[in-house]
């Protein structure tokens, strides 16, 4: 961590995707401190995902961004043989958005980076989900839960902070129009690094950019 004060200091829980990438830029034109937390759980893309996001760290290139803090949160034990851990009969292009819903994983996340922020002095963790998530443990009501369950332990007061809640996915990419969006990483079944073109999220991914009408120069396997 840089010898900035650490009440200066917003944490980010961030993915390599889009939404928490734009988030990132977007707090660092409102002039914040940042400090990325990736949450590792040996899930079948996390390879390419984390790759994705110190690159666009790297680009971003700001002295306003701390070192990428990786944590590790092993869900195998959990998740056994499901298609996260697998690889397989991962979700389709198709498929509706509760398809992907991985269990507990916010949850899990958010205690994961909210332990290191008390224990590191940082006093706000934001996060990147939207008002339209069809997820119960990514709304507003489920991380004021949390942020209070935190706050029941002595130290350093902790609050939860999500920017995005209000807005739904084009206004988000309307935010990041000026980011370098190639650079992020939505896929759950990557081909060689590469986004595989056939998943959920890559079909979430191409839609995103048709809504804005900005080019997507993502590398698709299909």
């Amino acid at each position: 961590m840089t010898s900035t004060r650490t009440d200066e200091i917003i944490a980010v829980l961030a993915s390599g995707g889009l939404d928490s990438s734009i988030l990132i830029s977007e707090l660092l034109r409102q002039g914040r401190q940042i400090q990325p937390l990736y949450v590792r759980s040996d899930l079948v893309w996390e390879r390419d995902e984390s790759q994705s996001l110190r690159r666009y760290l790297q680009v971003v290139d700001s002295p306003k961004i701390n070192d990428l803090a990786v944590l590790s949160l092993p869900l195998e034990d959990l998740y056994g043989d499901h298609w996260s851990t697998s690889g397989e009969d991962t979700p389709g292009g198709d498929t509706a958005d509760e398809a992907v819903f991985l269990p507990g994983r916010n949850a899990l996340l958010v205690v994961k980076a909210a332990v290191w922020c008390q224990l590191n002095g940082v006093g706000e963790l934001a996060l990147a989900p939207l008002g339209t998530s069809p997820f119960a443990d990514a709304t507003e009501q489920f991380f004021d839960h949390a942020q209070a369950m935190f706050n029941c332990y002595p130290g350093k007061p902790l609050r939860i902070v999500l920017p995005f809640s209000g807005f739904n996915k084009r206004q988000v990419m309307q935010r990041g129009r000026d980011c370098p969006l190639e650079l992020t990483f939505s896929c759950i079944s990557p081909v060689e690094g590469i986004h595989c073109g056939r998943c959920n999220k890559c079909a979430e991914r191409r839609q995103a950019f048709r809504e804005v009408g900005l080019d997507d120069s993502t590398r698709y396997a299909s």
